[in-house]
């Protein structure tokens, strides 16, 4: 049980570490750590994204929050996981605030976060195929994502909205 504590422990501190970009840029990250120990099949992925997403609080954590207790099946690994994925930001977070009036001037630090976003940017994009590729499972599941991502581009729902109709028309239509 301590090995897989540890093990869960440094999956989800090596997400927090190098998730730059905040909860979706994290997710093709994510997806590696959790295929590669087999704690979720893709599909239990999928399916904690969309929960992750209704629920308050960030993607990472949630999904951390998850399964640390679905593997240990415990609230001490749960606790653990959600621990060792928000540490690398809180000790980012302390350390620029001390060090913040120093370096905002940096013409470095100004160049590092300008080449840092395509990267985010990409993270993002490889994290939504990815997502796709899964959540694509038949002709009805296309069209409703094409529906949405239509309506999304074409009006200014509420997100929310958007939500409840997408999960109506997933109840008429399976």
């Amino acid at each position: 049980m301590l090995e897989l504590i540890i093990t869960l422990m440094r999956s989800f501190f090596k997400v927090g570490m190098f998730g730059f970009g905040g909860g979706y840029a994290m997710i093709s990250l994510l997806q590696r750590e959790l295929e590669r120990y087999g704690w979720l099949t893709m599909q239990e992925f999928v399916d904690i994204i969309a929960i992750a997403q209704m629920t308050p609080g960030a993607i990472a954590v949630n999904s951390g929050t998850f399964v640390g207790f679905k593997s240990t099946s415990s609230i001490f690994g749960a606790f653990c996981a959600t621990l060792a994925v928000i540490a690398p930001s809180f000790i980012l977070v302390l350390l620029l605030a001390h060090y913040y009036k120093k370096i905002k001037d940096s013409d470095y630090i100004k160049e590092l976060i300008r080449y840092i976003r395509p990267t985010v940017i990409a993270l993002i994009i490889l994290a939504a195929l990815s997502l796709v590729k899964t959540s694509i499972i038949d002709l009805k599941t296309f069209i409703i994502s094409v529906s949405v991502l239509t309506i999304m581009l074409k009006s200014s729902l509420n997100p929310i909205a958007l939500i409840v109709l997408a999960g109506i028309s997933g109840a008429l239509i399976y």
